[in-house]
């Protein structure tokens, strides 16, 4: 135990830098993929079909590769196109599209669940399409997608690890490289998943207080 404390304060900022940019990239992935999620889902529930059917196909090919695949594919052939983004620049957009197509089907549900006479509603009250969506079902919607939206940020978070594969420097990466220098194996893995599993229960606890306090009434 000594010496696996001597060795973790030895490795405390190579572990700090790999959870703080876990956190980063987990942010920013959420932040992103949600606004690409409402405007996917805008697309599948109101578009006509010149716009619907082409976001039907993304969302529907992004959801159905496997995240790993994803973020290899963004790495290694884009840059085999002759466009070069760093490690962590890749990991963001291939999380940020998987969030976003997610989330598209996500927002598409909630908005499909709001009765149809809501629209009817705000538009007899002189409010324009803009602002029937913005002040009336998107309000709407935000209630009901909510607690997914909190699952799906700690699911980012546990899928952020993927990235360690590209070189990212995230928690994971970091923590293999000391396990390189040290081969405390048990000892750093389950450190990790420690840190890991404190994130998550963090978010859960804020989706919770959320969740109540934007219960449907």
């Amino acid at each position: 135990m000594a010496d696996f404390l001597h060795q973790l304060w030895i490795a405390r900022f190579a572990l700090t830098q790999g959870l703080m940019l876990t956190m980063w990239i987990s942010l920013v992935s959420i932040v992103a993929g949600s606004l690409l999620g409402i405007m996917g889902g805008v697309a599948l529930t109101y578009g006509g079909k010149p716009v619907r059917w082409p976001v039907r196909a993304l969302v529907d090919a992004l959801r159905g590769i496997p995240v790993l695949v994803l973020i290899l594919a963004v790495f290694y052939l884009l840059a085999f196109a002759g466009i070069n983004f760093t490690a962590v620049e890749s990991g963001l957009i291939a999380l940020s599209l998987f969030s976003g197509a997610h989330m598209a089907e996500i927002v598409r549900g909630a908005l499909s669940a709001i009765p149809v006479g809501q629209i009817d509603a705000g538009k007899a009250l002189g409010l324009n399409s803009y602002r029937v969506f913005f002040l009336v079902l998107l309000p709407q919607a935000v209630r009901m997608i909510m607690p997914v939206w909190i699952h799906t940020g700690a699911e980012l978070v546990k899928t952020s690890t993927l990235l360690s594969v590209i070189g990212t420097g995230e928690l994971l990466f970091r923590t293999q490289e000391i396990i390189g220098r040290n081969f405390m194996t048990m000892e750093f893995y389950g450190f990790a998943g420690a840190l890991f599993f404190l994130i998550n229960f963090c978010i859960e606890r804020a989706g919770r207080a959320l969740g109540r306090r934007f219960a449907m009434r």
